[in-house]
Formats: structure tokens, sequence, C-alpha cells
């Protein structure tokens, strides 16, 4: 039996799985995307401030917690704030390669539809950027924080004035917390171990960390958990419950059921010519 689904099982696999040129190819898209956004964004200074302002007191009049009050909990432990710089640093890009290598290998399906969501998200993410350019709150001085990067290190932006590589005014929505909370998603989606809900430690401590770091609002963090559940609502996985494709069963009787079906009703017919020998 099993020798009979694995290959079936397979080939399902080797044709979920799209080509790998096309899917660098979209990569590099979306990176030239960035950049562009990136230069677009050159001149919305005074924009972002304000737009800054807006969120911060709109954070206020919500009674939202203090971004205050998770980066003292850092800053109490010198360690700990460079743990969360290190974090922010180094863990966002490479986890969320890690996640979708794994799912190509794997679970080439169930990453078809994680790669789709994923490029939705960032696609609607770097339009807001464009059109809602927002200063971070490390910048901004009402609130108070500290830019715990500059000070404890390690940092990831220069100067705004001189840093080409990034978008700074680019807080809202918050990829940082959307892929994480994308990959928690779809590592909880794509495996069956009962200690799979532990990924969505991942999204906590990211957004602990992106928090205390000052490197994003809470509204930054809520805006991202928006659109991610949109586009988790327009696009469905086509995946089994199983996990993995199930072949359609056949209509007709194969050689073994065809067996078992002729032994069955030997008996009958045996009863029906002793009853027409009497």
């Amino acid at each position: 039996m099993n020798a009979r689904t694995e290959p079936a099982e397979a080939k399902s696999d080797a044709i979920a799985r799209p080509k790998l040129v096309r899917e660098l190819l979209l990569v590099a898209g979306l990176y030239l995307v960035y950049r562009f956004g990136r230069m677009l964004a050159t001149g919305h200074t005074g924009e972002a401030f304000r737009n800054a302002h807006d969120v911060w007191d709109l954070e206020r009049a919500v009674h939202l917690p203090g971004e205050g009050a998770v980066q003292s909990l850092l800053l109490d432990n010198d360690g700990l704030v460079h743990l969360a710089n290190t974090y922010y640093a180094t863990v966002h890009f490479p986890a969320t390669v890690a996640f979708l290598v794994w799912l190509y290998l794997r679970r080439p399906a169930h990453y078809v539809w994680a790669r789709r969501v994923l490029a939705v998200v960032t696609a609607a993410a770097l339009v807001v950027h464009l059109v809602f350019p927002l200063a971070p709150p490390r910048m901004l001085a009402a609130a108070g924080l500290v830019d715990t990067a500059q000070v404890y290190g390690p940092s990831v932006y220069g100067s705004p004035e001189t840093d080409t590589l990034s978008n700074q005014f680019a807080a809202m929505p918050s990829l940082h917390f959307g892929w994480a909370l994308m990959v928690a998603i779809g590592l909880i989606a794509a495996t069956r171990s009962r200690w799979r809900w532990l990924w969505l430690l991942h999204p906590l401590l990211t957004l602990l960390v992106i928090v205390g770091t000052a490197n994003h609002y809470w509204l930054d963090a809520i805006v991202a958990g928006v659109m991610l559940g949109l586009a988790l609502a327009v696009i469905r996985p086509r995946i089994p419950s199983g996990g993995t494709p199930v072949p359609p069963r056949s209509p007709h009787p194969t050689a073994t059921t065809a067996g078992r079906g002729q032994q069955a009703l030997a008996p009958a017919e045996e009863d029906v010519l002793v009853g027409a020998g009497r």
C-alpha cells in the first residue's frame, strides 16, 4: 500500500514546488521595489515627524500602554538591551528566509501559500510606507525614549540624512512583527507536533524587542497584524488537513478487493447449486 501511495505524494509535491529561479526573481523584485520606495521617501522628513506626533497622541488617547514601560525593563540590564538590539538586527530577515527555505524543501504546498501571503503583506506595507511616512519613536523627542541601538549597539541604521540603504521613516506597519507572526502561523499550519504552538513566542518576543528598542510603536504592530489577517482571509492554503495531498480513490475494484468479493460470493453460489440438485 505504501509503495503505491508514496509516488503519488512525491509527484504531487513536485508539482506544488515552484521553480527556484522564479522564486529568486520574485525576491529580487520585492527588493527593488523596496529600494525604489526608499528613494521616493527622500524629502518627506517633515511629514514623517508630523505623522509620528499624530500616532503618539492617538496611542495616548486610546490608552495604549506606553512604549517606555517595555524599554525601562531593558535598560535595567546592559546585557539584556544589547541582546534585544542584536535580535532586532540579526533575526528578522534570516528567520524568515530559513522559514521559506524549509517550507520549499519539506512542505512545498505550504510554501506556495506562505510565500503568497508574505508577498502581498510586504507589497501592501511598502505602499503604506510611501503614503504614510512615519518617524519611529526613537526619533520622536515627545516620546522620551532612548535609541538603544545607538547607545548600546549594535545598530543597523546610520544617520537618516546619509543612510541610503534603508527607509527609516517606514515604521508603520512593522514588517518585523508581520513577518514574525506569519512565520509562527506558517509553522503551526505545516507541522503536527503538540509543541508547535511555541512558535508564537517568536512574534511575541519580536513585539517586545521592536517596542523596547524604540524602533516601532504599538500601532505599527497592530496595523501589521490586521494586514496579515486580511491577507490570510483572502489567500487560503489548498492543503488537506493531513498536510499532504491525498490521491483520489479509484472507482474500479483492485485485484485484492475483487478477490475478496469472489470469496464472499462463493458460499452463496454453492448453496444455490445444492438446492437445484434437490
